[in-house]
């Protein structure tokens, strides 16, 4: 069942970007700095809204001002299209600050909306032999005639050898269809994972939480380094191997298993930071979480990777919070 966000709430968030726009416009007016303080303090939502925004301000305002050729033009089309009027007395400040609102995107805001990355592709591409871009999926043929399928914003790097087929998951996620060889093992690498096969498709992701491995057909051998074992896993079998080591067993479906080819985050019992990780490598800016409660919540659901803002509201909606769309590639979620 769908929670509705507060009207109360959304009122005192959207103020408080209001409040954050004019503020910047004017940092040195007493008398609008008093008006923001009776503000902030005439009610707990007005406050909490405000330490949200702020906080979002600050991350945003930490990140390196790159791809600038992208957002300089688009700050200089709204100062040109922006025609600011004076304030007016009394209830005419967010009036005013609407007019404004297309300046709200300026420096550090509008930087970050683009900055904000889980690696740079310059330094992937000298790490990897096969990666892909946003939203972008690619299969093809290693030279063994195994066929490997990549998923959004992904990326590996090929080793063969007389003994060994060697496959390095550097980021994102990756169908494997192996072509049998009984004398040379195919192993694919993801930090401390290790999975090895000699025939058989499954796939293998990582993310923030760790690396997941699973299994469409066949048997593939999962070796955890950390802990100095090894796991089984036939069809269905789906391991979660988190950063501390600590791994977790389940199972699906096995025509569930890599969903994303077919244009679906098909979640069942993920963490929202989990899902939101894969919607990234589906959308052209970044997406910020700024409640990390709200980040550990489980969801399930079956999501269109073809529109990962939609998908993203909708796990949002589900759990009470609310998306801000701040720049054209930044959105913002947060827990009121």
């Amino acid at each position: 069942m769908e929670t509705k966000t507060d009207p109360a709430r959304q009122r005192a968030s959207r103020e408080a970007t209001e409040w954050l726009i004019v503020l910047r416009e004017e940092p040195e007016d007493r008398a609008l700095r008093q008006r923001f303080d009776a503000w902030r303090d005439a009610s707990p939502l007005n406050g909490s809204a405000w330490e949200a925004t702020a906080r979002v301000t600050d991350m945003a305002g930490a990140v390196a001002p790159v791809h600038a050729d992208k957002w300089q033009p688009f700050v200089a089309q709204r100062r040109r299209e922006a025609h600011p009027q004076p304030r007016r007395a009394g209830g005419g400040l967010f009036d005013w600050v609407k007019r404004r609102w297309a300046l709200a995107a300026l420096g550090g805001v509008a930087a970050a909306a683009v900055a904000i990355a889980v690696m740079p592709a310059a330094l992937l591409r000298l790490q990897a032999d096969h990666l892909t871009s946003t939203a972008e999926l690619r299969s093809f043929y290693l030279e063994d005639g195994s066929t490997v399928t990549l998923a959004a914003a992904s990326a590996i790097a090929v080793t063969f050898n007389g003994g060994e087929r060697q496959v390095r998951l550097i980021a994102g996620e990756a169908f494997f269809q192996v072509k049998p060889d009984p004398a040379r093992p195919f192993v694919v690498e993801a930090d401390s994972v290790r999975t090895t096969v000699l025939g058989t498709s499954f796939d293998v992701r990582r993310d923030s939480d760790g690396v997941t491995v699973a299994v469409q057909e066949g048997v593939v051998q999962v070796a955890l380094a950390l802990s100095d074992t090894a796991e089984r896993l036939t069809a269905g079998d789906v391991i979660r191997v988190g950063w501390n080591g600590y791994s977790q067993r389940a199972k699906e479906a096995p025509q569930l298993v890599a969903g994303w080819r077919n244009g679906q985050l098909l979640a069942e019992d993920r963490s929202l930071q989990d899902a939101v990780d894969q919607l990234r490598r589906y959308y052209d800016g970044s997406i910020i979480l700024t409640d990390a409660s709200l980040a550990t919540r489980r969801i399930t659901g079956v999501y269109n990777l073809a529109d990962p803002e939609e998908a993203l509201r909708g796990i949002a909606r589900a759990h009470g919070a609310k998306v801000r769309r701040v720049t054209p590639w930044l959105l913002v979620v947060s827990a009121d």
